[in-house]
């Protein structure tokens, strides 16, 4: 592991109540799925730190409630072949088309190859924040806070409703239907963990959705979800009988999800515009992905 310094802020853990004599005991414990090597490594290297961002050492005494900073690191991590785009900077936001296969946020397999780490790498700004996320399968438009102290007037905008989300998807026809439609459903965690599935009850999501070109057996669809859910665009489609294509979540799980990425068949689904007010100077912003879906 590169003894550069990491391009992402560090996790926070309140260390639990215990009787353990020294942090690195509870980090072992708290976290069995990491050796006591790979800690006393990370420490090494300056990347377990206080509150008051000094390292600690193996030898420091446990104390509940102590707050530990930590790096999450990925042994080889898979570089992600593809590259994003910044379309925006200013003193608030950051706006950039994130390609395909690219996580928003570390998670998983991916720390540093995503696009917050890459953004702050590339930026130099470590206080990058998404401010919504998309799949990582899907490609297209993210915004990002660049300032802590103006974040929160940007996250109501998403909280409250009030910005405008456009996307664009590659699906099967569906002739038998009129359209527009506006599919709203309950949406309801499923199995695998991973995926989401439409259940009964009150609707929880709502999705507006256009025709905009036709080509044989395939139809471009543009999609306005009013609500945000997880794979809310990808469950709509695949319940109308139009599963987004090589969407292999849904209808039906085709790939386990830590399978191996087919880089030649990305999902037909991008985050295609972002328009709202800027809660700051009340003008009317706008945004659209330079990226394009081919058939």
């Amino acid at each position: 592991m590169s003894a550069t310094a990491p391009s992402i802020r560090p996790s926070i853990l309140h260390l639990p109540a215990g009787s353990w004599p020294t942090v690195l005991d509870c980090l072992c414990a708290h976290f069995p799925a990491i050796s006591r090597d790979t800690w006393l490594d990370r420490m090494a290297r300056g990347r377990v730190l206080d509150a008051e961002h000094q390292p600690i050492g193996p030898a420091h005494p446990y104390r509940e409630g102590l707050r530990v900073q930590y790096y999450r690191e990925v042994l080889a991590e898979t570089r992600i072949p593809f590259e994003e785009s910044v379309l925006h900077v200013d003193e608030h936001l950051v706006v950039a088309d994130k390609p395909h296969f690219l996580s928003v946020m570390p998670a998983g397999e991916y720390v540093e190859e995503t696009l917050q780490a890459r953004l702050t790498r590339r930026l130099g700004n470590p206080h990058l924040v998404p401010l919504h996320r998309i799949d990582r399968h899907t490609a297209g438009l993210v915004l990002f806070s660049a300032n802590p102290q103006s974040r929160g007037a940007y996250q109501a905008l998403f909280r409250e409703r009030r910005i405008d989300k456009r996307y664009e998807a590659i699906a099967p026809a569906l002739p038998e239907l009129e359209f527009p439609l506006q599919r709203a459903t309950r949406l309801l965690a499923s199995e695998p963990f991973f995926r989401m599935q439409e259940g009964a009850g009150e609707a929880n999501t709502e999705t507006r959705i256009e025709v905009i070109e036709r080509n044989g057996e395939l139809w471009r669809y543009r999609l306005f979800p009013v609500t945000g859910k997880k794979h809310q665009l990808r469950v709509h489609m695949a319940a109308l009988g139009a599963g987004i294509c090589n969407d292999t979540f849904y209808p039906e799980l085709l790939d386990a999800r830590d399978a191996a990425d087919d880089y030649s068949r990305p999902l037909k689904l991008l985050a295609q515009a972002l328009g709202f007010v800027d809660p700051l100077s009340g003008v009317e912003r706008a945004f659209e992905s330079r990226l394009r879906l081919d058939w």
